[in-house]
């Protein structure tokens, strides 16, 4: 598992080279990376399935924190992987296709690459810490994803606004992680306690910062208007990350951590009421749109807050139904984002008013876009129509709120049929070809995902039990339980039968009343959403813009004395508050020496004296005794290795200024007393401070073993006997590399600098 995934990663940095290499065909090889992985654990599958056994690999990682590159696979992440890889199959080919114009497509194979790993290893992680790191990079891969076309400022602001929404909710969740680590003593999931944790008192921070995180990266009410902006990505984007694989990472929490964290009242309240209303709120949405994709990502918004209700009802009918309708919706909803894709690139328009008559000239896009809708509607034979049976059966008979999560589950599903009768029926049916231009049958690459989407839509609900026992499986993970689940079109008649019928009749009522008014719809839907959530965002967003141009204003002035009192005024404020509460200090002159107080005294004139000068020379006279004398210091308390470097910089410092002495401006009449006096006082409050610090710090007695443990180890393990180079190379290697890039930069800046100088001299 460890190096399936990583060959797609491998794949990533490979992908413009060999886009450049291979041309077109190049989608068809990454095409064969994900089914690559699916294909390496397909040995593990029987005994997965048949005797309920999980499949563990790992590699240490930071051993000192306990943190491995840990996988395991069950039944939940299997069928994950399997829709990731399956659909991310179709996509990388139907992309070849789609965007075979676009110079860039070698870095679209690269993103989409990276993403699809990092999602593999997000649903295949038992770290948490590893499944965070996998999270964070499906983030960035979609923000590089949703932004391809970066040239339109619509595109870069709905990619910065998923960033930020599903960011904010990544760090709330690593908080959580880090609480529910505390909690437990484990990092692995599989070895989580839940009993223990719900008994913590620990549990509700959990809760909240967990379901923040799965909550954001689903799209859930109040979060979920960042989803439909997020159509501005280019179709194969919205197909693959926004239907079948990204949102549902919540989700994919969500059940993941059902054993651990559900089963609770709370657990209950907020993970179903907040489906419950995602899901209205989302079907709703859906059908005042008029734009195919946005149509399309809010029906995905309303069943991710389907499958969000059902995991929090949490029974085992419950947990069926979710693993049924997230495999149905994976299914149907890639079919119709390619199909919605497949018009645009066609025609040159996926407003549905503008649509008509399509299906003498693309029949084969069609078929595969009403077999897709059906499913959508829940209607037989399709998979679809199993799922919003399961629905049914588990929303009827919840343990609690029986009434409301009915009416709302029935609202929306009536709802959900409206929209699927628009997507499939209105712009292939329903009048003579409209469009901006005559269209023809898409090529094979952009009609071959969704027929084969669409065809398993079919196939699995004529014959359910080719599906086996991996429902049943999923479920199985999810409980923590046995929970074995056999699948049958027909079930007799009940009344779930009767609610489903009645809602496809609703439905298509409703598709006719409606039909003719989606101007009227939208425009109110534009009026509605102007006081929803996103406006709320946007109000936040402009305010911090605003903010940092203030901010931006008043600091960066372009003057180095204003940036050097800022700093030292924020060092004395954070410095200075805990040094007034550490005083008074017992200051004590007992064994200073005159050699000593001499030289403090030369340090301190020569100090003065680059303040009142006005020679040159003489300002590097007096910093040469400033140097010298601290090298002195270095002598007296021998510290020889310092001594020998400080003269070193001291010489080299001369000869540069020696070297640019000449190219050097005037210096400029003195300031007035209204600009250095407030100079002074800050300076001299800042060199209190300083001195006041390193008083205290002469007081502190640290603890000797630190000092013990450099000299015990610095030779056998670092191989050095001078103790403050072993520190500074080895033990805090990373703070001198720091310093070093420190400097590197600024010599960089002071390049930059004289180069502008030039250039304005010439």
């Amino acid at each position: 598992m460890l190096w399936a995934v990583l060959s797609i990663f491998i794949g990533a940095l490979l992908a413009q080279a060999l886009q450049r290499v291979l041309g077109r065909p190049a989608g068809w090889l990454f095409a064969a990376l994900p089914l690559g992985v699916l294909v390496s654990v397909m040995p593990f599958v029987p005994r997965l399935l048949a005797e309920g056994e999980v499949v563990h690999a790992s590699l240490p990682w930071i051993p000192s924190l306990g943190v491995e590159l840990a996988f395991s696979l069950d039944g939940l992440s299997l069928v994950f992987l399997a829709l990731i890889c399956g659909i991310g199959a179709l996509i990388f080919i139907y992309a070849s296709k789609y965007l075979q114009s676009d110079r860039r497509l070698g870095r679209f194979y690269a993103y989409l690459l990276l993403f699809t790993g990092s999602m593999a290893g997000l649903v295949l992680a038992d770290d948490v810490f590893v499944l965070f790191v996998c999270w964070e990079l499906t983030s960035v891969s979609s923000y590089l994803l949703i932004a391809w076309d970066h040239e339109r400022p619509e595109a870069r602001k709905a990619a910065l606004t998923a960033l930020l929404v599903t960011g904010v909710g990544g760090l709330a969740m690593l908080a959580g992680f880090v609480l529910l680590v505390l909690s437990t003593g484990e990092t692995l999931i599989s070895r989580f306690s839940g009993e223990a944790v719900r008994e913590s008192p620990l549990y509700l921070p959990i809760l909240i910062l967990v379901l923040a995180g799965a909550f954001t990266k689903s799209a859930q009410f109040p979060f979920s208007f960042w989803l439909p902006r997020a159509m501005e990505a280019p179709t194969p984007v919205s197909a693959y990350l926004h239907s079948a694989t990204m949102v549902k990472a919540g989700v994919y929490l969500l059940a993941r951590l059902h054993p651990t964290l559900g089963g609770t009242r709370e657990w209950f309240l907020v993970v179903t009421l907040v489906g419950a209303a995602t899901m209205v709120v989302g079907a709703v949405l859906a059908v005042t749109q008029k734009d195919l994709k946005r149509i399309l990502a809010q029906s995905t918004v309303s069943v991710l807050g389907l499958l969000t209700m059902l995991l929090g009802i949490g029974t085992r009918a419950a947990i069926s139904a979710a693993v049924v309708y997230l495999i149905a919706h994976s299914l149907y909803k890639g079919a119709l984002f390619m199909t919605a894709g497949t018009l645009d690139h066609e025609t040159g328009t996926r407003d549905v008013t503008r649509l008509r008559g399509l299906a003498r000239r693309m029949p084969v896009t069609a078929t595969a876009a009403v077999l897709a809708a059906i499913s959508s509607a829940g209607a037989p034979p399709l998979f679809g129509f199993l799922g919003k049976e399961l629905f049914y059966e588990a929303v009827f008979a919840s343990p609690s709120m029986r009434a409301l999560l009915g009416v709302a589950a029935v609202l929306s599903s009536v709802l959900l049929v409206v929209v699927s009768v628009l997507v499939a029926y209105r712009p292939f049916f329903g009048g003579s070809p409209s469009a901006p231009r005559i269209p023809h049958e898409a090529p094979p690459s952009m009609w071959l995902g969704p027929s084969v989407l669409a065809a398993a839509s079919l196939v699995f609900g004529l014959a359910p039990q080719w599906l086996g026992d991996l429902p049943g499986a999923a479920a199985t993970a999810i409980l923590g339980r046995p929970a074995p689940l056999e699948l049958h079109l027909w079930h007799g008649f009940s009344p779930v039968l009767g609610a489903s019928a009645a809602t496809l009749l609703a439905g298509v009522v409703l598709f006719r009343v409606l039909s003719g008014r989606e101007e009227r719809l939208f425009d109110a839907s534009t009026r509605l959403g102007a006081w929803g959530p996103a406006r709320v965002y946007d109000a936040a967003f402009a305010g911090l813009m605003r903010f940092a141009a203030w901010q931006t204003r008043r600091l960066q002035t372009g003057h180095l004395r204003h940036y050097l009192l800022v700093t030292v005024l924020t060092t004395v404020v954070l410095v200075g508050a805990p040094l007034l509460r550490s005083l008074p200090l017992s200051i004590s002159l007992r064994g200073v020496e005159l050699p000593e107080l001499v030289l403090a005294v030369v340090i301190l004139g020569a100090a003065a004296m680059t303040t009142r000068t006005l020679s040159r020379l003489a300002v590097v006279a007096a910093l040469g005794a400033i140097g010298v004398s601290v090298m002195l210091i270095y002598v007296i308390f021998s510290a020889l290795d310092l001594a020998l470097t400080q003269i070193m910089v001291e010489a080299l410092t001369v000869v540069i200024f020696v070297l640019v002495l000449h190219h050097l401006p005037r210096f400029v009449n003195r300031s007035p007393a209204r600009v250095w006096i407030p100079d002074a006082i800050v300076s001299v409050i800042f060199g209190a401070t300083v001195a006041l610090l390193i008083l205290m710090s002469s007081t502190l007695y640290p603890d000797p073993t630190l000092s013990e443990y450099f000299v015990a180890k610095g030779y056998p393990e670092a191989h050095g006997r001078n103790i403050v180079n072993v520190i500074l190379v080895d033990f805090r290697a990373m703070d001198t590399l720091g310093e070093a890039t420190v400097l590197c930069v600024a010599g960089i800046g002071v390049y930059a600098l004289l180069q502008v100088g030039r250039r304005r001299g010439a």
